[in-house]
């Protein structure tokens, strides 16, 4: 699974923009996963969002992740399911979920990442690499060594997320990173997709720049 660009929706960040608004700028901004998430929409309205949102992703061929909610991803077909340490553990998820169906799982510690590789996750998610205010959640930045010590750990990609923006992606890549994902940096930008080929294209030749080291 490559991923560089993840985009994460917020309507809140995005001054009012719809979901599929959000999702649509940021994959002709060249995103390569968008996550549908909002703590505070109910699962009726999360699955009617997610099916809009489905259609612009199958057409584009670009990744649709769900936040949180597994019925939900079902629901609406998405290809896979983002869930934080406090949601549904992996191994749970991987029961019910269908053959190909991606997991994901934010993790903050080395132990939690191991213990989301055992339990069948695709992928890993530290957040936040730096402290952000798009997560009120997310609590205080776990920082670069966090993230290579992950990153030399584990075996499945991971993505940083938090404070991420285009000043330290370098630094991101370089400490192991296998993508970005970010809500503010392109959600937050008045030109969503300028804002996602911009950072884009600054995270590829980052990975052209680590591989010629």
């Amino acid at each position: 699974m490559m991923i560089d660009l993840y985009v994460i929706t917020d309507e809140s960040v995005a001054g009012g923009l719809s979901h599929a608004e959000i999702a649509l700028r940021a994959i002709e901004g060249g995103a390569d996963v968008i996550q549908l998430r909002d703590k505070a929409c109910g699962p009726r309205d999360l699955c009617r969002i997610g099916r809009v949102i489905r259609e612009i992703t199958r057409k584009t061929g670009t990744l649709f992740i769900v936040n949180d909610r597994l019925d939900v991803a079902l629901s609406c077909s998405a290809d896979g399911i983002h869930l934080g340490q406090d949601d549904m553990r992996a191994g749970t998820a991987r029961q019910i979920a269908p053959p190909g169906f991606i997991i994901g799982v934010s993790v903050g510690t080395l132990e939690e990442a191991i213990r989301a590789v055992q339990e069948g996750a695709d992928y890993l998610a530290l957040s936040p690499v730096f402290s952000t205010t798009s997560k009120n959640d997310a609590g205080p930045g776990r920082g670069l060594e966090a993230l290579r010590e992950i990153r030399r750990n584990t075996s499945i990609p991971v993505i940083a997320i938090g404070g991420v923006n285009p000043g330290n992606v370098d630094d991101v890549i370089a400490a192991g990173a296998d993508g970005i994902a970010v809500i503010s940096a392109v959600v937050g930008s008045p030109d969503i997709t300028a804002a996602a080929r911009d950072l884009k294209e600054i995270i590829q030749k980052s990975k052209v720049n680590m591989r010629s080291r």
